[in-house]
């Protein structure tokens, strides 16, 4: 496997993180964990398939998916190869009119939300590039030209950052106490922006930290511990959803994104 990691032009900083290049010569699989970016992606070469669940079928040419909460597998075919536009938290929200939760859990073609002509324009211009950063170049554009006129909901961005910052671990009333807004009309912003729940975003963060931060000299108790959680056996279930495995058995299996 050959990855490549771009970051954007400073026009597409607020809303991209990173544009990442992965070409699979042999084939491979990748294991994917919930993250707290959406992600769009371009297949430029190749087929994808990716398996999350009972839902196995094949990656279309250009897809968008939303936040989700379980691991999903990734299967790449040999000499297949993909572009992936990673969104900042709440930076897909420039693109989109539609209500971003409405993806949580699903993905969907790019043609489902833009006219068919446009995403058709940019698999062709993919397909004939020379190289990556040709490609890169080529989405940037079109990002560029999907950005709407819009401002950042400073409100919601300072949600994100304090969830950030407490690895998860802040409680809604936590966040609120220092909000100017109340709780029904602050969740409806949060998740048409950010792509979920501020619950949800916060067991996402929470169960990321606790997976980036692993020591092997750490006890299941400690870990619980450190997410947050003083039930050992809720710890185990949320995990194992996650990563589709019981702690023990996740990190001795490695290999994962």
């Amino acid at each position: 496997m050959k990855t490549e990691r771009y970051f954007p032009v400073e026009r597409l900083r607020p809303f991209v993180k990173a544009f990442m290049l992965i070409e699979s010569e042999q084939g491979m699989v990748n294991k994917l964990l919930p993250s707290t970016s959406i992600v769009m992606a371009f297949r430029y070469k190749g087929n994808v398939r990716y398996a999350e669940g009972v839902n196995v079928g094949p990656m279309p040419t250009a897809v968008i998916t939303g936040l989700r909460n379980s691991m999903r597998l990734v299967d790449y075919t040999p000499e297949a190869a993909t572009l992936l536009v990673i969104f900042n938290e709440g930076g897909a929200a420039a693109l989109f009119r539609e209500p971003l939760h409405e993806l949580f859990g699903s993905s969907a073609t790019l043609d489902e939300l833009m006219p068919r002509k446009i995403v058709s324009e940019v698999e062709e211009r993919l397909a004939e590039a020379k190289n990556n950063q040709q490609r890169v170049t080529i989405v940037e554009h079109f990002l560029i030209a999907r950005l709407q006129e819009t401002t950042t909901d400073w409100l919601v961005q300072q949600a994100i950052q304090q969830i950030q910052l407490s690895n998860g671990t802040v409680r809604i009333n936590e966040l609120l106490a220092d909000l100017p807004i109340s709780q029904d009309p602050f969740e409806k912003r949060f998740r048409r922006i950010v792509g979920t729940s501020p619950k949800q975003f916060s067991k996402i963060v929470r169960l990321r930290s606790v997976i980036n931060q692993y020591s092997s000299t750490q006890s299941l108790t400690e870990m619980a511990h450190q997410a947050g959680y003083f039930d050992q056996a809720h710890f185990i279930k949320d995990f194992r959803s996650f990563t589709g495995q019981v702690p023990h058995l996740f990190f001795q299996s490695g290999g994962y994104w």
